[in-house]
């Protein structure tokens, strides 16, 4: 007996957008509901869908208002955001505000399936965390606290080991300058300590630091680890 499809909230005012999303994402098995506008998104949500793509631009709610809205009356369901090109500021500030990913417009369809799936392994990993992640020649032991490439064991910091924690943690994920700084220091608000370690741990656990493979910038919005394998 066949799993039952996975159901995506598309929430666009742009009907060929919807239509785009509507047929690419159902010949991959997924289950579409549809809402042109914030109040209908509102009401949909009572049809408990998996996953969310959800523009930004919406002509009744702001995007950012209606993403807090749906995080107040469900804190769990992966959010991927559409945003229109180099609006950096509205990234982050969704981010912040509990999505999981972006997408620039225009996008291809290949990226926001990958990007959908890397959201449901995230969601997955948050319930039930895997006390060994691996991705590539990377792997981390969260028990032991060991970090490999390949055979060679690493030894990081206790900063550099927590920083790559978090990563684990989310990885998939874009964690922005502000959340990161928020889980590693408190107090701390200059994103120049962040990329220090980032830089530290890149020099540790990359095959090449400037040309890194695990640990992905966001460019003028924080970092993503490579989602596991």
């Amino acid at each position: 007996m066949n799993a039952s499809p996975i159901k995506v909230l598309v929430i666009d005012d742009e009907p060929p957008i919807r239509k785009l999303l509507r047929m690419g994402l159902s010949t991959q098995g997924y289950d579409i509901i549809e809402a042109s506008n914030g109040k209908l998104a509102l009401e949909r949500l009572a049809e408990e869908p998996a996953l969310i793509i959800l523009d930004l631009g919406l002509p009744d709610i702001q995007g950012h208002d209606l993403l807090q809205m749906i995080r107040a009356r469900n804190d769990s369901v992966p959010i991927v955001v559409l945003s229109s090109r180099g609006d950096e500021a509205g990234k982050v500030q969704a981010l912040d505000l509990g999505a999981d990913d972006y997408l620039t417009k225009p996008f291809g369809m290949d990226e926001l399936l990958a990007r959908l799936r890397a959201a449901l392994r995230h969601q997955l990993q948050v319930h039930g965390e895997r006390p060994v992640f691996k991705t590539g020649e990377l792997s981390v032991d969260l028990v032991r606290r060991i970090v490999k490439v390949g055979e060679r064991e690493v030894k990081l910091s206790p900063k550099e080991y927590d920083l790559l924690r978090v990563l684990v943690q989310h990885a998939g994920k874009v964690l922005t300058h502000r959340f990161l700084l928020k889980e590693l220091w408190d107090e701390l608000t200059d994103a120049q300590y962040l990329r220090v370690y980032v830089r530290q741990l890149r020099q540790k656990i990359e095959l090449d630091p400037e040309r890194p493979q695990f640990v992905l910038t966001e460019t003028g919005i924080g970092y993503r680890l490579r989602a596991p394998d």
